[in-house]
Parts: structure tokens; C-alpha cells; sequence
């Protein structure tokens, strides 16, 4: 894992003069989408212009609770914003970048017609693939996952959840989300150490989706904590598994 961060590292530091001379490689753009009077922003990975004048696949990407705020969570400026830039790069996709706002989840009503405006603005401002949006989560965003496959059903074409968990806080909490989602594919990720969110959460979820039939892949990380995206960028066949599915 960790010489395979730094071949990432090296490579953004051998190319990142060449890419900022060339910003149609990549680049993230900010736009906002109005709630009553309140406005909210939002950013929008643009990948390299294809070849093709065709339809391009969208990847929602909902953060965790630490980049909640507004402005935007990806830095315009510094290695943190840089490296980001360079990671995306590699992914042939629209990305949705959300913000969820401070004191808030992404389960709150407002979160949730924040997220869906933007997107439906991503989708014809940059001729986004209805037929190809894809939801990707990490910890609070984890749990945004469900919700929003949850509460939009049929919306997204796959599902991924990072050491995240079920939204509903009282009741049958995993049950009623698996009759929701379906047999929307999803592949959840969990480390069986994590010390914030119980891995109790994705097992839990994985048994209801199994026994209603749904489509769920699962990898749990052995002697891993709550840093298990750091595993999950290195999930060589992630990226080629989500692109391959689409709604019929």
C-alpha cells in the first residue's frame, strides 16, 4: 500500500508542471444551486475531452463529517488540492463534489435537494449518462450512500460505501434499505478495526441486502481502521466494476 502511494505520489510530482500547463487534462470547476433564498456550492471534475461526442458516466462522491462546509471541500491551491486533481485525472468520468454544510448530514432534507439539483444541473450542463450515474461514499458519506439510493431508488446504476452504515437511527434500521436499493449493485468496504463506525454497520447491511436478493459485493480489511479508503484507492478492479454497470 504504501509504495503504491508513494509510484502516485512520484508521478503527480513528475507531471504536475505539465498539467497545470494543460488544463484541459482535468480540472475542477465550482457552480452553486439555489434552495428558496439560500445558495449552495458545489464542484465538478470535468475529465479530459473524449473522442466521442457521447454521453459521459457521472460518479456522485459524498464526503465524510471533517469536510463539511461550504466553499467547496477540494482546495484550489496546496499539495492536498494537487494530488486530489492528479487522482481524478485517471477516472474517465464526471464527478460530482457535494458539500455537505456544517451541523448538517447528508440524510437532512435540504442536504438531499441540495445534492439532487446539482446533479441534475451536472447531468445537462455537461451532457452527463442518466443511464450511468453512480453513488460513491466515505463514512458520513458512507451512510449518505443509502440514503440517497435509499429515498431515489432506481436513480443510480451502482452503489459503493465506505466504512459507512445505515441512516436510520431508530427501528429496523437495515432491512427497509435493502428492500429500497434493490438489486442496484453495490460493493461495500469496511475495516474490521475501525473505532468510528462499527464494522457491525456494513456487515449488517450486506446480511439484509443477501436476503432480499440484492446484488452486493463485500470486502472487509483485515487489521484495518477507519482509514480504509486508503485500501480501497488501491482496488484495482473498483473503477473497471462501476464503470461496467448501467441501468437498463
Amino acid at each position: 500500500m504504501r509504495k503504491e502511494l508513494l509510484s502516485v505520489l512520484g508521478d503527480f510530482l513528475a507531471t504536475g508542471l505539465s498539467a497545470r500547463k494543460n488544463d484541459k487534462q482535468g480540472n475542477i470547476i465550482s457552480r452553486t444551486t439555489q434552495i428558496a433564498s439560500d445558495n449552495y456550492g458545489y464542484q465538478v471534475y470535468i475529465p479530459p475531452k473524449s473522442e466521442s461526442d457521447g454521453k459521459i458516466p457521472v460518479i456522485v462522491f459524498l464526503h465524510g463529517i471533517r469536510e463539511r462546509g461550504s466553499g467547496g471541500f477540494v482546495p484550489a491551491e496546496g499539495t492536498t488540492g494537487m494530488l486530489i486533481r492528479h487522482y481524478l485525472r485517471q477516472v474517465p468520468s464526471i464527478i460530482l463534489l457535494p458539500q455537505c454544510r456544517m451541523g448538517s448530514y447528508w440524510s437532512d432534507p435540504v442536504m438531499d435537494q441540495m445534492v439532487m439539483q446539482a446533479l441534475e444541473q451536472t447531468i445537462v450542463e455537461f451532457n452527463g449518462d442518466r443511464k450511468r450515474l453512480y453513488l460513491i461514499g466515505v463514512s458520513m458519506g458512507g451512510y449518505g450512500v443509502w440514503h440517497f439510493a435509499s429515498e431515489h431508488p432506481e436513480k443510480f446504476a451502482a452503489l459503493v460505501s465506505i466504512c459507512g452504515g445505515s441512516p436510520l437511527m431508530t427501528g429496523e434500521r437495515f432491512s427497509p434499505i435493502a428492500q429500497k436499493v434493490g438489486r442496484t449493485p453495490s460493493w461495500i468496504f469496511h475495516g474490521s478495526d475501525d473505532r468510528v463506525v462499527p464494522v457491525s454497520e456494513s456487515r449488517e447491511l450486506v446480511k439484509s441486502i443477501e436476503a432480499n436478493q440484492g446484488n452486493v459485493k463485500y470486502t472487509e480489511y483485515e487489521t484495518t481502521g477507519h482509514n480504509v479508503w486508503l485500501n480501497v484507492l488501491a482496488e484495482k478492479d473498483l473503477l473497471p466494476w462501476v464503470f461496467a454497470q448501467r441501468l437498463q
